[in-house]
Formats: C-alpha cells, structure tokens, sequence
C-alpha cells in the first residue's frame, strides 16, 4: 500500500517574529535546526523508511528535507514547486497578531491559529485543496507502492490533508494544528482523525 508522510518544516525566523511569511525565503533558525533534527531521530528510531524524499523548494522546507535525508542516508531530496506554500498576496509579511485587524470578519479562528479567508493577490484555499489535489494525482502515478516523505509548509500541508481525505478545506483548517515539524500519515488505512505520527509542542502560525 503507498504511503504519504508529510512534514511541516522547523521553525524559520518568520515564525520566530510572528510574520506571515508565505513564500518569503528564510532559512531555519537555530530551534529550527533542532526541530529538524528531532523529527530526523524520531523517524529513525521509529524504523520508518522513505523510498523517496520531496522538497518545497523554500529554504526552510529544503533545509528541514536535507537533514531527515542526511540522517537516514538518503539521496538529496528532490525540489518540487507544487510543494511551496501558499501565496498569501497582500498578507506576505504582516504580523500574524494584525490578522484580525486587518481581514476581519472574513477570517477563521481556531486554538491555535488565526487564519485569513482570502485577501488581495492572495492564494485562496479551495485553490490550494485544488492544487493538492492535482500533485496527489502525479505523485500517484510515479509511486504505486510503498511510501514517500513531503516537506512542505502548514498552509499548504493542510490542504494536500483535505485533497487526500477528500475534506472540506474549512472543516480541515479547524481539525488540527499542523506544527513545525509536526510528521502526518496519508494512507487508506489511516484515518484522518489518527493522522498525526509524531507531534511537537510549538505552535508557530
């Protein structure tokens, strides 16, 4: 049975600063760097093996990729563009605790995150689920059996979730939070509410 594994990469320094910060393209930052590496050992204790790994080509994904590679001894990780995360328009670097602020009242809370719906220049989310859902169908068609890993981002990540489990994209946003470095299981015999592997403690936006 083929296997998706999906990560959230660690911690940049965007999410250090409480910036949104989409497609802007910082590297890890030291606790990043450690976040990475603790999901790296996890993996490897755990026995869970990756016939390939994918890559959002941000640094910060890249970044958190190689070092799950390095340490399983793997080849480099492969960049793929269908794994960047969200456009975020107009929003691209503003503070997250401005969110509200700024797109009120077409915003959803949850626990943890605040999320805009839409804003100008923006990457909406049935976009994003579509998108998800088209590099599903080519990843499919390059893997019939056993498992890969992705390294992509929290937007984004979410939406591939909904694309797999064929979810409501709202409904997925307040399921659960998808954290740095926080380790998902897309299988058909993993049900959406056991999804998560392994989960850290940080709750970055």
């Amino acid at each position: 049975m083929f296997k998706i594994y999906l990560i959230r990469h660690g911690q940049d320094q965007d999410n250090a600063n409480g910036i949104l910060n989409g497609r802007r393209n910082n590297p890890l930052t030291e606790l990043g760097i450690k976040q990475a590496n603790e999901i790296a050992a996890k993996i490897k204790d755990a026995g869970i093996a990756f016939d390939k790994i994918y890559s959002s080509p941000l640094k910060r994904a890249y970044q958190t990729a190689k070092i799950i590679s390095d340490s399983l001894g793997m080849e480099k990780p492969t960049k793929l563009d269908s794994l960047i995360e969200r456009e975020r328009g107009v929003m691209t670097g503003q503070r997250v605790c401005d969110i509200e602020k700024m797109c009120a009242p077409n915003i959803l809370k949850t626990d943890t995150v605040t999320y805009f719906i839409t804003a100008d220049k923006a990457e909406t989310w049935s976009q994003m689920k579509e998108r998800g859902r088209e590099f599903l169908e080519d990843i499919k068609n390059e893997h019939k059996d056993g498992s890969i890993l992705l390294v992509t981002h929290g937007c984004f990540g979410k939406m591939l979730y909904a694309a797999y489990y064929d979810l409501d994209w709202m409904e997925t946003l307040k399921m659960f939070h998808f954290g740095n470095s926080d380790l998902l299981l897309l299988s058909k015999d993993s049900s959406p509410e056991n999804t998560h592997v392994f989960k850290t403690e940080q709750h970055n936006a």
